[in-house]
Order: C-alpha cells, then structure tokens, then sequence
C-alpha cells in the first residue's frame, strides 16, 4: 500500500503533500472546461515544473474553451490490483506567449503522444488539490 489507513478505513482524504507525490509519478489526466454552460473533458498528458502543470496542445476546442473561461479543473488517477487514488485540481489554465515562459513549460518534459504538431503551451496554475487514497476490496454484506 502507497498510504496507511487510519482504523484500515477503505478511504483516506490525502494531504496536499501526497497529492503532489502522485502527480509526480503519472503524465496523464484529464482537463475539464465550461463554457457557455457546455462542460467538456479532455485525456491529455501533462508536465510539473514544481507546482505547476504544463500541457502542450493544438489549435481546437481545448485551447478555444480555456481561452474564453479560464477556470478549469484537472484530474490524475491511478489504479492497481488493490488500491487506487485520485487527485483533483482546481486553477485557471492560460495559453503561454513569451519564449521565457515556454521555456520554463519545456523544462517539465511533456510531449505530444502522437506524431501531430502541439506548438501551444497551457500553464495551469493551481488554485486548490485534493486527493483521496483507496483500498480496494469487496463490498460489505448489508445487516
């Protein structure tokens, strides 16, 4: 087990500390946006440089929804044969201009899963995270 339970409870409320940690051991998630009353998610992989997320994308939906409403959350999970957490992020997200700025996002070694051009930069800045650690097994029976 990645964490001890308290009384062996099947879930644990993560400290900001171990959200962190297990951010730093995964490249992919999931970017949520709203605009226009519209929810969307996106799968995506994505860098740390401290505590801050970089992603790498192309002109679309993504980039177009981030650039009206920048409040987004981010979403990283992990599952194994018998535990499993999730680490939940809430920020706003904008597209980087300066070359300092992409520097500093290439720095985190994020890279594009496929052979497509992913030119835009998007720094998520971190509002709030949250996280919680499961131990996995049966249901209990009802009394």
């Amino acid at each position: 087990m990645m964490f001890d339970h308290d009384a062996d409870e099947p879930v644990l409320m993560l400290t900001e500390e171990q959200a962190w940690s297990l951010l730093e051991r995964t490249s992919h998630g999931r970017l949520a946006t709203a605009v226009g009353g519209a929810v969307d998610i996106f799968p995506l992989n994505f860098g740390l440089v401290g505590k801050t997320i970089y992603i790498r994308t192309a002109p679309g939906e993504k980039l177009a929804a981030l650039t009206v409403h920048d409040s987004v959350a981010f979403e990283a999970d992990g599952i194994l044969s018998d535990e499993a957490w999730s680490v939940v992020i809430h920020g706003h997200a904008h597209q980087l201009q300066t070359s300092a700025e992409i520097e500093e996002a290439r720095s985190s070694g994020v890279s594009p899963w496929i052979p497509t051009p992913k030119e835009s930069w998007v720094k998520i800045e971190v509002r709030n995270i949250s996280g919680r650690h499961f131990r996995l097994g049966a249901q209990p029976e009802a009394d």
